[in-house]
This record gives C-alpha cells, structure tokens and sequence, in this order.
C-alpha cells in the first residue's frame, strides 16, 4: 500500500472522530513536519506516517521529539491500528 492511501486512511479515521480537527501536510516551511497534524479532545497530535518497514529519518524524529517535548503527542505510525494505540497510550479518550 502506497503511504498517501495510509495517509487518507488515517485522516478519514481522524476526520470521523467527535472533537477532532485534522489537517493533511500538503507543504512545509520547516522540514520534518509531521505527514498529519489534529487536535483531538483539546490535545495536539503529530503522526508521521511510514509504510510497514520504513523507518522516519532523523530529521523526522528530531521533530517528533521536539513536539513531545513542547507537551503534544507524536507518533510514527503505519496504520489507523498504530494511532489507535498511540492515542491510547497518550490517555487519549476516542469517543
């Protein structure tokens, strides 16, 4: 599966959720922002999305850490069951 059909995937799940605003990265000013961006129950939320078996660089890690870091929840995820899990680790409630 091409990553842009994982990325739709993920915005279409994301888009579905009650208290949810997300936003696909189409262009950045700054290099290694997150493929999807959402505010889901007042928490912001980064996820970089990979095919199964890519890996992020380290300029995409970097960015994720930094999110984390600032109080937001960033993930690398390869699928809707990833973000799942991620939200949930973050106490994240869906719903």
């Amino acid at each position: 599966m091409l990553e842009s059909a994982i990325q739709k995937k993920i915005s279409d799940y994301l888009t579905a959720l009650p208290e949810c605003w997300t936003c696909k990265v189409m262009a950045a000013n700054k290099r290694g922002v997150p493929d999807i961006l959402a505010v889901i129950s007042g928490r912001f939320v980064a996820i970089e999305v990979k095919r199964p078996g890519n890996k992020p660089s380290k300029l995409q890690l970097a960015q994720l850490r930094r999110i984390q870091e600032a109080g937001g929840v960033a993930m690398v995820a390869e699928s809707i069951d990833d973000v799942i899990a991620g939200l949930a680790s973050a106490d994240i409630k869906l719903g």
